[in-house]
């Protein structure tokens, strides 16, 4: 069985840190701790982690995170893997700093990324993990907060949060949607 799971995020180093590129720290940690590599194909970057005779396939979109969904579409379409076998990690400004959610399906949420998946793929039935990052911006200024650098404490937060969210993924593939919920919106 294969797997897609996608981090969002922005290329470029200037969002390399940032709390928009989150899904991509988080399979950045997954590649590292895997001793697998990226490796830039079309749409984006690729790195393939085998764990207990199942393959998933790390993709970082370089489509930028408002079209994201051609990423996903082009990488659905080549590997050998269905929309129940992807999921999309990304930032979420509606959660505390520290928080994961997963669902299986629902709405955008007011994500541009999540947003874009939707409308290309046509559905909104296809898992996925929010990373909270909290709302500590005023007014108008949530496109620096999201684009801003991550602190200290909360890059470190993340660090420890990567473990849980990898085994939330692996236990979503060994063990089922419901295993891998209990484990990341305890």
């Amino acid at each position: 069985m294969d797997y897609l799971v996608v981090g969002l995020g922005n290329i470029g180093s200037e969002y390399a840190n940032t709390r928009h590129n989150m899904g991509f720290m988080v399979l950045d940690a997954w590649a590292q701790a895997s001793n697998v590599v990226f490796r830039t194909q079309r749409y984006g970057d690729l790195a393939v982690v085998s764990f207990k005779g199942r393959n998933f396939y790390l993709l970082k979109p370089s489509t930028y995170m408002n079209l994201s969904g051609n990423a996903i579409r082009y990488w659905l379409q080549k590997l050998p893997v269905t929309l129940d076998r992807a999921i999309v990690i990304c930032d979420d400004i509606n959660l505390p700093f520290g928080k994961i959610r997963m669902r299986m399906k629902g709405s955008d949420g007011g994500h541009n990324g999540l947003k874009n998946i939707c409308e290309v793929l046509g559905t909104q039935d296809y898992a996925r993990i929010r990373l909270g990052v909290g709302h500590d911006f005023s007014q108008g200024g949530q496109i620096d907060y999201v684009l801003g650098t991550l602190s200290l404490e909360e890059k470190t937060l993340l660090e420890e949060m990567c473990p849980k969210i990898i085994r939330g993924i692996t236990d979503w593939a060994l063990a089922g949607p419901q295993a891998a919920m209990n484990l990341l919106n305890s």
